[in-house]
């Protein structure tokens, strides 16, 4: 199973573990040229996402996390196939909660409904969560633990979560890592940032239209540069990025599990695989962010 790597985009702005949190991000993407093994025809693949988070402060200790996120992605799953459809919808509905100089915590809870939406039922709802505890080591360096798990499609699925988030004190080198999930190291000058990012991505779809009764199995890695351009100091941000992802589609007959799976392992895999496997392609990808500065322990 190549499943071994799942979607967490909000990771970072659940953590609170560097000194802004992203309140609203809508991106668009598209991959090229994405060819079916052992067929001359190949599929590209657009994507539509939209994240927004709303902490609402209790008192100087916990916040309530709330937010959405929606996605849609468009794409061939079979050779000569029409375009089909897949969505989901994801509620963060969670705590975070600061127990000294050092210590914090995050627990989200993460229901989402995920399938092409032609016949909403049972079967497209998935409940996941995340867990996070973080170590501040120095006021500009962070140390991050966390486990996540989800039952998805095909079973489900776990994994450990190791990071740390680090800002330069000049403030223009940035590191944002949540392994095996997420890295972001950048650099800015004047009023744009450059830098390389890694996603790690992963969920499952079911697929009810014309009583199809199959479900799709998403797994990629990507890896991007990228350059932002900050306005507002820093509050609003537009993104471009390139890159390559090695995404694929995998189709299985609804019911057929795996046993368990555990980052990049995955235990008892006796599916069949319905389609050709998909190669990755090269994407672009635009984004734009607004982004809420969170005030310094010297300001407050």
């Amino acid at each position: 199973m190549k499943q071994a790597l799942f979607l967490l985009l909000f990771i970072s702005t659940i953590s609170f573990s560097q000194n802004y949190v992203d309140l609203i991000s809508i991106g668009y993407g598209h991959t090229l040229n994405n060819d079916f093994e052992g067929a001359s025809s190949s599929t590209n693949i657009g994507a539509f996402e939209v994240d927004l988070t709303f902490p609402l402060v209790i008192n100087n200790q916990q916040a309530i996390i709330s937010g959405a996120l929606f996605s849609r992605n468009s794409l061939q799953l079979f050779p000569e196939a029409p375009k089909t459809s897949l969505y989901s919808t994801t509620l963060k509905i969670g705590l975070a909660s600061t127990w000294n100089d050092k210590w914090s915590t995050t627990l989200v809870v993460l229901p989402k409904i995920a399938s092409d939406y032609a016949d909403i039922d049972g079967d497209d709802f998935y409940l996941g969560g995340i867990a996070l505890l973080k170590y501040q080591k120095k006021e500009n360096l962070i140390y991050k633990f966390g486990f996540y798990a989800s039952n998805e499609a095909f079973g489900i699925f776990s994994t450990p979560i190791f990071g740390w988030y680090y800002m330069s004190p000049s403030q223009q080198f940035e590191m944002d890592m949540s392994l095996p999930v997420a890295a972001d190291i950048n650099y800015t000058h004047n009023r744009i940032t450059y830098g390389f990012d890694y996603n790690g991505i992963g969920r499952s779809f079911n697929i009810d239209e014309n009583d199809a009764n199959i479900y799709t199995d998403l797994s990629s890695l990507e890896f991007a540069s990228y350059a932002q351009f900050n306005f507002l100091e820093k509050s609003m941000l537009l993104k471009a990025k390139f890159g390559y992802a090695s995404t694929d589609y995998e189709v299985y007959q609804q019911g057929e599990k795996i046993d368990f799976g555990l980052s990049a392992f995955s235990f008892g895999d006796d599916r069949t695989q319905l389609n050709p496997t998909i190669s990755g392609g090269f994407f672009f990808k635009l984004e734009a962010i607004y982004r809420f500065q969170l005030p310094s322990k010297k300001d407050n």
